[in-house]
């Protein structure tokens, strides 16, 4: 059995952290399969915080390795769901 790895990423000051966010979601393309953006907007008002919902790919270590390098950025909070799944 292998596990699928989804990361709940939240990000707590958007405008700040996001281009240091991008740039580790660039270095870890091959290991995303989805993301989810979500973030509150109404009529001229956009929340300063949100969340991506990550759907990994690859081995545990790498994808370790890409949670760490998101928590590693100021105003970043990564939490992990494991589920098993037959290959």
């Amino acid at each position: 059995m292998s596990k699928r790895i989804i990361l709940g990423v939240n990000i707590s000051a958007r405008t700040q952290a996001v281009p240091n966010v991008q740039t580790v979601l660039t270095q870890f393309g091959c290991n995303i399969r989805t993301r989810l953006g979500l973030h509150e907007a109404t009529d001229g008002s956009c929340a300063p915080g949100g969340l991506l919902i990550l759907d990994t790919y690859g081995d545990e270590a790498t994808v370790g390795k890409l949670a760490s390098a998101l928590e590693a950025i100021e105003g970043v909070e990564v939490r992990k769901m494991e589920f098993e799944r037959q290959n």
